[in-house]
């Protein structure tokens, strides 16, 4: 469970070397334990969104959570790197822990219409990777199919991928710092977002 050898050692004085805080930087692929036990964190997620057990799937987060989802738009191949927006920009989400709990406690307040009846969801999670990104986080990236039905005809299909930045806890859990959703669609057909990813 513990990073490769190549992770930075402690210094002298027996403090961390500085790691590099690049979201997009990624080390080697975990042992085949620790990706196990990641795979049945997820699916524990998936689990937990499918049978409406939001406030415990918020817990699954870390407090200084940033969870985002950017827009896309079509470009040529040549432009393709500002075919996603970036952050401070429009996006479908960007969520605190806080926010999210907000809208979880709007859910069970029988205020929130788009989801009164609740939706019927089912959240398929494949092509799971972990990789160390420091001495206690890992990167993990996952592709996700999400059906969701409401009343009698209402049907919406996502597909896309997920980025999460995984702390591991001192009891050996997970936590998850930041989610960054970047749905296959460019223009999402849904009449509402009250999905989680």
């Amino acid at each position: 469970m513990a990073p490769p050898n190549n992770t930075a050692p402690a210094d002298a004085a027996g403090s961390a070397e500085a790691v590099d805080t690049s979201f997009e930087q990624s080390g080697e692929l975990v042992d085949a334990e620790l990706a196990y036990r990641v795979q049945q964190f997820y699916f524990l997620e998936a689990e937990l969104l499918d049978d409406g057990r939001y406030a415990d799937w918020l817990d699954i987060f870390d407090d200084d959570l940033f969870y985002w989802a950017p827009l896309r738009t079509n470009r040529l191949r040549r432009q393709a790197a500002l075919s996603i927006g970036a952050e401070g920009e429009a996006a479908y989400f960007d969520e605190t822990r806080d926010s999210l709990a907000w809208r979880i406690r709007r859910y069970d307040s029988g205020m929130a219409w788009a989801e009164d009846p609740p939706s019927r969801t089912r959240h398929l999670i494949s092509n799971i990777t972990a990789r160390w990104k420091s001495q206690n986080e890992l990167l993990v990236r996952s592709a996700f199919l999400v059906y969701r039905n409401r009343l009698q005809t209402e049907t919406d299909l996502y597909s896309g991928g997920r980025t999460d930045q995984v702390r591991i806890t001192d009891d050996g859990g997970f936590r998850i710092s930041r989610r960054e959703i970047l749905f296959d669609a460019n223009v999402l057909q849904a009449k509402n977002l009250s999905t989680f990813f």
